[in-house]
């Protein structure tokens, strides 16, 4: 769970706990207020992290075992990702906020991928292969509908379900990382195979956001909507015609002036 500038109750007690235990001088209120955000952006300085001002997985894990995941994606990586793009750095905060899972990795080690059926099939075509004796056989890896979802670690079962019948096809028809960049993109991305993104995805979140930065430069309407700041046309293009419905546009301006205003600070 995140937590966030306005949230209350125990979580937040909890983290105020963990910051006074770590020598970070706040009260603990049960309120995440200025001075807790304030507080929760040092530790995230601190160790290298990204400057969001949110409590997710990553900061607590650095605050409670006093070090960070070398995995973790690092304020850093950021500001050379907005300086390859041509935007501010709150630009970018902002995507990573609203348009990133939060993390690209799960605990045992493997990356966040969410595998498409509908996907795998189209991609079976696109090799060569009858893809209807799967679609039988294994509805759930192999449809023409979108679904079926296991979510979480039990992704990597339908993957591997799936790979047993193609492999190649298996790694495109997934969505990989922090930023869930589909496999069949490769090519596009500069990658030399499926195979040699697929191992990038599981290098680092520093690696996935190289994925996300190859993606964006690569679809200039896009990237010309993320340079212009003009987030509806950056999110119907990003996330697809129910963007609006899930009010990624708003939340991404909402979420680009609260770092605007910290950084100004």
């Amino acid at each position: 769970m995140i937590l966030e500038f306005g949230d209350t109750g125990y979580r937040v007690e909890s983290l105020q706990r963990d910051l006074v235990r770590a020598g970070y001088t706040i009260e603990v209120d049960g309120w995440f207020g200025d001075e807790t955000e304030a507080a929760v952006r040092q530790v995230q300085f601190d160790h290298g992290l990204v400057l969001d001002g949110l409590a997710g997985p990553k900061t607590r894990q650095a605050l409670q075992q006093g070090r960070a995941n070398s995995k973790h994606l690092r304020q850093i990586d950021l500001v050379l990702a907005a300086e390859y793009l041509g935007v501010d750095v709150a630009t970018i905060m902002a995507v990573n906020e609203i348009e990133s899972r939060g993390t690209g990795f799960h605990p045992t080690g493997e990356p966040v991928i969410l595998f498409e059926r509908h996907i795998m099939r189209r991609r079976l075509i696109t090799h060569g292969i009858n893809p209807v004796p799967y679609q039988h056989q294994q509805p759930d890896i192999v449809n023409h509908k979108p679904g079926g979802y296991f979510g979480g670690i039990r992704e990597q079962n339908r993957l591997a379900k799936a790979y047993e019948i193609h492999a190649p096809a298996a790694l495109e028809s997934a969505s990989w990382g922090l930023f869930q960049i589909m496999g069949f993109h490769w090519q596009d991305l500069g990658y030399d195979s499926a195979s040699a993104f697929v191992i990038a995805m599981g290098q680092d979140e520093s690696a996935q956001l190289d994925a996300f930065i190859r993606f964006i430069e690569f679809n200039g309407p896009m990237h010309a909507a993320l340079k212009r700041l003009d987030w509806r046309d950056f999110a119907r293009r990003y996330n697809g015609p129910a963007y609006a419905r899930n009010d990624y546009d708003t939340r991404l301006a909402a979420a680009y002036r609260r770092h605007s205003q910290a950084m100004a600070a």
